[in-house]
């Protein structure tokens, strides 16, 4: 992945043979995370890692309208795509679960069939934009790890740090995450 800043520069100068250059190199990243993300998912599923990559390109490429200044900005922007992806997955079955889909819903290939619950899914999201505030950095980590599936080694090189600078990070956002996560399933009384 180290011409894809390169690339991305390349791009914003104009030159279109970088923009058929990026695509392939970028995709088949993409893939791989997709497909560590989706390895432990149940048989059956509707959604392939080349459909969840297809939709995340969809989000990040699609109108051509953003700019990519480097190769850390590029995969944020994957992994938020990703991200997005997934939530609004465990949205739809949280729905679905609580009679929503009474109107019926076509199955369709982007359907994506996680095997994490639904409820935890959507905790750790909502605690995630919680860290976000208190620690950007390890809200990033913890996105890349999560909701891509990325390698402590992987998000070291896509967002130039350290992989002891990760592991860091990814050791105080569980801690975080868990604490908060606990308090908002306790509520107000104290009980979980």
């Amino acid at each position: 992945m180290s011409d894809v800043t390169q690339l991305l520069h390349a791009i914003d100068a104009g030159d279109p043979k970088a923009a058929d250059q990026l695509l392939p190199l970028v995709y088949e990243e993409l893939r791989k995370l997709a497909a560590v993300r989706m390895a432990n998912e149940k048989m059956g599923q509707t959604l392939q890692p080349t459909a969840l990559v297809h939709e995340a390109w969809l989000k990040i490429a699609g109108d051509g309208g953003e700019q990519f200044a480097n190769r850390r900005h590029f995969f944020k922007a994957a992994a938020t795509a990703m991200q997005q992806i997934l939530i609004d997955n465990a949205r739809r079955k949280q729905r679905i679960k609580h009679g929503g889909d009474q109107a019926g819903e076509e199955l369709h290939e982007s359907r994506i069939a996680v095997s994490v619950p639904s409820e935890e899914l959507l905790a750790v999201n909502d605690a995630l934009a919680a860290l976000a505030l208190e620690d950007p950095q390890a809200a990033e980590v913890v996105q890349m790890r999560y909701f891509v599936g990325m390698s402590v080694p992987e998000i070291a090189d896509a967002l130039d740090l350290a992989p002891r600078t990760v592991d860091r990070h990814w050791a105080f956002a569980r801690a975080w995450l868990k604490r908060t996560i606990r308090a908002s399933l306790s509520g107000p009384s104290g009980l979980a």
